[in-house]
């Protein structure tokens, strides 16, 4: 456990921020176009998908801010 503040944290917090951003509004300006005549259902779907999306590469910048490290292991 470390017990000095480290830059990545706040500099991991405001790239969340600002890629999660880019992505939805990516995601709000081109699928609509593209989905727009769909079913309902499958809009859903894909909806649901785009939205999770997301949370892949997740894990491993969560362990990038803590450890330094993107895999997922620490090398402790």
């Amino acid at each position: 456990m470390r017990t000095e503040p480290t830059w990545r944290i706040p500099v991991g917090i405001g790239g969340l921020l600002v890629g999660l951003i880019v992505y939805g509004v990516l995601i709000a300006r081109y699928v609509p176009e593209l989905i727009g005549g769909w079913h309902v259902a499958l809009q859903t779907v894909v909806y649901l998908v785009l939205g999770l999306a997301w949370l892949l590469p997740l894990g491993r910048f969560l362990a990038w801010m803590e450890t330094g490290n993107w895999s997922e292991r620490s090398r402790d």
